[in-house]
Formats: C-alpha cells, structure tokens, sequence
C-alpha cells in the first residue's frame, strides 16, 4: 500500500512514521531542515510543495491514502483537491482517499467531518479535537483522559490515584466496581500491566477505566472523593485551542470560568464571543496575578497558550500554588512525558487527533474509534466485526488472542456486555480493545 504525508512537521512526522509501518510513504517537504528529519523515517522525501500539480501528478499513481498537514489550511485544502482532479483524470487509477488538517473555524466548526463535495475526503481540526478532550475531563479532578466509544454507549476514563485515596493498597479484587465496567490497564511509571484479581493498587497509579457511562459517574467518588460542587476553572490563553474551550465551558451551567489572555485586542474580542466566562488582561506567570485570583481554589487550571515553555511555567506554578488538578498543551511531543514527569496531570497534544483519525482510515474498515494513551504505548480501540473476522463465532478462551490485549466491552444487539471466556462474538458486534502498541498489528488480523 502507498501514502503521501504532505508536511513534516510534528503532524506529518507522525503520521509518516506510523504509516510507514504498514505502507511505502512518500512525504512531500519545501522547508529543507524539516526535510532532513523526515529522512531519518523508513519513507522517501521529496522536496517541495505538496500543493504544486506536477508534484502530485508525478507520485500519485497507485496510492491509496493522501494526508496534507501542513501548517496551512489552504495548502492542505488545494493539495487534497489537486490529488483528486489529478486522479479523476486518469482512467483506471485507483482512487485515493485524502485528509486535511484545517484550523480556521471559518472551514470547519466540529473536529472530524467531510468535505467530499469539495475533494477532502475527512477534514481534520487538531485544536478543536484536542479542546473537546479536554472539556471530557473537566468534570472530575481525578480524571486525566477520557474518550467515548459505541456511539456513547461505552465510556473510557483514564484516572490518576492520589497517595491520600482510599483504594491505596487494595487488591484489584476488593475494589468495588459496578457490574459494567472494567479496569483495563495500569500504568504505573514505564510500566504498562493489564492486572489480575491480586493486582495491588499503587499510589501514582494510572488506571485506565472502560464501563457504561451511567456506572462511569459513581467512579468519580471512588477514585477522586469529590463532593458535588461548581468547577472552578481557570483558562490561560485564548488562541484558537483556548476559544474552542472556552466557549464549551461557558456553556456549562457547573462551571465558573476564568480566563487570562496577554493581549488586550483579543481579550476584548474574546468578551464579546462568551456570555458567562470572566477575563483578565494579565500574564499567566504572574505570581501576583494568581494569588488575586485565588488560584489555590481552583479545582482546573489549563494553559493552552501558542508556546510550550510557557505552558510548562505556568502549570508548574498553578500545581505549586495549590490547584487541585493542571493540564498544559504540548504541541512538540518530546514534550509531553517531559510535562508528566514533572507533575503536570495532563498534558495533551493537537497531533494525536490527526494521528488517530489518519491510522481509523488506513488501519481498516472495522475501526471505528481508537484512542492513544501513555504517549502510544498502548491503544484503546472500536472494531466492528464482519463475516469474514476471524474473532467470531468461537468462545473467546479458545481465540489465540495476544496476551499483550484484552477484549475489554462488547456491544451486542445494543446491550453493553463485559465478556467472559465462553462469550462468542458475532458478525456486526462492536467490540472494544486495549492492546500495547506492539500488540496492535496481531489484535488487527483478528478481525480483518
């Protein structure tokens, strides 16, 4: 299989990294030092615009997948078009699927959608994906990741365990769990466990949670000992990342927003656009500033401003100053087990948005959500079965499953249902599983 990455800059260098695995990759570079780097990929790099027509028509034959990230939605949007006409005018070319990262909210007002009338086949938005994962976390101070899968009918949460919580020392056994949800995994430092009953529960702990979105809520109490209250959240930055978010918590009748913005010009814009939320002209490193604002009450602090380094001051202040629980955008993805290391709860990254969406549409037809976690050592993943998925029609014990994966959830005839080593899974179920990353390709040819 062949691909085009248009763009190596951290989108594309991903991207073309992840692909190469399974396909020959082609990335198309103008700038020459981002060039140099793609080359240490298994991919051929070309310099150039990836825009430019007789770029395009020169390597387009037989390719099945086109990716255009670079940092500019018209390009990647022109690109995506040029691929199509180009493909459409040769009689017998296989046709080629084509993605666009677009930023601009004047294209593209939700995370992933279709522009197919236009030649973009999925139109991806990083900033507004990342600022919808955010706003799935806000909720509780414990949890630090969340997704959804099954189209809402399974939740996965991701929660960090305090030295002071309760299920400290406790086997995984005794841990009261509803009926309909499952501890998936562990992470605890380098160390990724799928656990067992014995399995001890550790402070630090990072333990990854998949059930019933109903049952989801009373683990809130169990693993964070919250008391119902209005979130008290406070915004650093207000870019594009920091509007999307921010207009989705002012929407929010539990929550009380602040915002500190550096520039005047666009906190006055910004006040315009929200109803609810209070903004600062200030500095999100000013000490003073925080202590005005009370930044020891505040249960969420998010820096999301354009630099990582100041990301990183402000959060490192906001968690010294005594902030329940801190989240910092990290654009460079060296960055972001740089961030969690040094105690940051989340840090969170654009890219993994167009990563994801670009591996549902060339890891195959069944996948339909998958997730990242722990900086893609392992993956939460959506199959749905067809007839020709080796997985079904025999119990699950008697499957040569991979030991590094677990089935986790399976939707059945639209009931949610924890599977046991006799359950059979049937063509049409939507089967959820975590795999490590090295597991995936194996999980995959189960059920292709």
């Amino acid at each position: 299989m062949k691909a085009i990455v248009i763009g190596a800059g951290e989108v594309g260098y991903h991207i073309a990294k992840f692909l190469s695995l399974t396909h020959d990759v082609i990335v198309v570079e103008k700038d020459v030092e981002t060039a140099r780097r793609a080359d240490e990929l298994d991919v051929q790099v070309m310099e150039g615009n990836g825009a430019n027509a007789d770029i395009l028509a020169g390597i387009l034959h037989d390719t099945d997948i086109l990716v255009a990230v670079t940092g500019i939605d018209e390009v990647n949007i022109v690109a995506c078009m040029t691929a199509k006409l180009i493909v459409r005018s040769h009689t017998g070319w296989k046709e080629t699927k084509t993605i666009a990262r677009v930023s601009n909210p004047d294209y593209i007002n939700v995370p992933v959608t279709s522009r197919a009338q236009v030649g973009v086949d999925i139109m991806i938005c990083p900033e507004l994906a990342l600022a919808s994962e955010v706003a799935d976390v806000l909720s509780s101070p414990s949890a630090i990741d969340a997704e959804v899968f099954a189209g809402g009918k399974v939740q996965m949460m991701e929660f960090a365990i305090r030295s002071e919580n309760k299920i400290v020392g406790k086997q995984m056994q005794d841990l009261k769990l509803d009926d309909c949800c499952i501890v998936s995994a562990i992470f605890r430092k380098d160390e990724i466990i799928i656990p067992h009953g014995n399995d001890v529960v550790k402070a630090k702990d990072h333990m990854v949670v998949v059930g019933k979105p109903k049952a989801m809520e009373s683990l809130v109490r169990l693993f964070g000992d919250e008391k119902p209250h209005r979130t008290r959240i406070l915004l650093i930055g207000c870019g594009i990342v920091g509007i999307y978010l921010a207009k989705i918590i002012d929407k929010d009748e539990k929550a009380d927003l602040k915002i500190i913005e550096s520039r005047k010009s666009r906190c006055i814009e910004v006040a315009d656009m929200l109803e609810n939320a209070l903004i600062l002209n200030g500095d999100g490193t000013d000490v003073n500033l925080l202590r005005e604002e009370n930044i020891e009450d505040m249960d969420v602090v998010i820096a999301v401003t354009d630099n990582d380094e100041k990301n990183l001051l402000c959060s490192l202040l906001a968690k010294q100053m005594g902030a329940k629980k801190v989240i910092a955008r990290a654009d460079r993805s060296d960055y972001v087990p740089l961030f969690e290391m040094v105690g940051i709860d989340m840090a969170v990254s654009p890219r993994e948005a167009t990563v994801n969406e670009v591996l549902k549409l060339t890891m195959g037809r069944g996948i339909q959500t998958l997730a990242t976690l722990e900086g893609e050592k392992a993956e939460i993943i959506e199959y749905t079965t067809s007839e020709k998925s080796k997985i079904i029609g025999k119990p699950l014990n008697k499957v040569k499953f991979p030991k590094d994966a677990i089935v986790t959830m399976v939707v059945h005839n639209e009931e949610v249902v924890i599977p046991k080593g006799d359950f059979v899974i049937q063509e049409g179920d939507r089967v959820i599983v975590f795999a490590l990353s090295s597991a995936v390709s194996a999980v995959e040819k189960l059920f292709k």
